[in-house]
């Protein structure tokens, strides 16, 4: 038990070090095959001490060309569930149903899935402010869908969530292969994080949602590239972008809550492909996104 600490200890020491002294993007990229890249992410995901599910797949290659580790593995979502959450929106937009451009009132008042009582979201525990202080007025759908992917707001998230609804945002997931994915409720349900009951993922059902982006499949080729363009102004770039060569396109979603840190999306590489990246079990952020980072790096050298 002891060695097993020290262990991580170290790993925690290593990644840190890593991530402070050494940015990832100024080593260079190994070129590699794909069953060497894996042992390389193997590695690396045994130094590091964490629970890690890994998926990566060029959008122009079949499933048989896939690199996957753990990829069935079940973990918190965080908030990469915001990205169900943009599809149906946009897949209600594209039906009639509604109009991105339509107004909602900004409130900060939500309904538990335990009992339907009521809660509100803390804005120290948001990583954006601006939707806060819009509370009281009136914002457009498109505004709160970009707030919700590009800072990761969570109180646009539940607002949107209030409007789609939670059953038809899985409906669609499920309807697009990636059942993988589950979202059952808003951010900071308390009494239902206490009962089990979270929004959950796996590398599987998010490379699937990727996927079908990057190919145009989801919704529309328009929608899908407005919603790629989205994702592309993503703020939180610390994990997978800091991989790649700068000036290589990222769209991409992370989310992190405590000892949780993700990251997914669509790297427009020379040939693009699908990174989906799931960390569980380290206690410092950044030795999180270190680890990510350092595995975009070696999938970057894939050929």
């Amino acid at each position: 038990m002891r060695m097993r600490a020290l262990l991580s200890l170290a790993a925690f020491i290593g990644l840190t070090a890593f991530a402070s002294v050494t940015p990832t993007a100024a080593i260079p990229i190994a070129a590699q095959s794909r069953s060497a890249a894996e042992t390389s992410i193997r590695e690396a995901i045994s130094s590091s001490g964490a629970e890690v599910a890994v998926v990566w797949q060029p959008l122009d290659a079949p499933p048989s060309e896939r690199l996957a580790i753990n990829a069935r593995e079940r973990f918190h979502a965080a908030s990469t569930m915001k990205v169900p959450i943009m599809i149906e929106l946009f897949r209600r937009a594209a039906a009639g149903d509604l109009r991105l451009d339509d107004m909602m009132l900004v409130t900060n008042r939500f309904t538990s899935i335990v009992d339907g009582g009521p809660y509100e979201l803390s804005v120290t525990d948001d990583s954006d402010g601006e939707v806060y202080r819009a509370i009281g007025q009136q914002r457009s759908l498109r505004v709160l869908c970009e707030a919700m992917i590009t800072v990761s707001s969570n109180l646009a998230a539940n607002l949107l969530i209030e409007r789609l609804g939670a059953k038809q945002i899985q409906a669609t997931v499920d309807s697009l292969g990636a059942g993988g994915m589950q979202v059952l409720r808003g951010v900071e349900d308390q009494k239902a994080f206490d009962r089990g009951l979270n929004n959950t993922t796996d590398a599987e059902g998010l490379a699937t949602l990727f996927l079908k982006l990057g190919r145009g499949e989801v919704v529309s080729p328009a929608s899908s590239r407005e919603m790629i363009d989205i994702l592309a102004r993503q703020k939180f770039n610390e994990g997978i972008p800091a991989g790649v060569d700068a000036g290589v396109r990222v769209a991409h979603k992370t989310g992190s809550i405590t000892r949780i840190r993700h990251d997914a999306g669509i790297v427009f590489a020379a040939r693009p492909y699908v990174l989906v990246v799931l960390v569980r079990g380290l206690d410092d952020a950044k030795a999180g996104d270190a680890l990510i980072a350092r595995i975009s790096r070696i999938v970057a050298g894939i050929r």
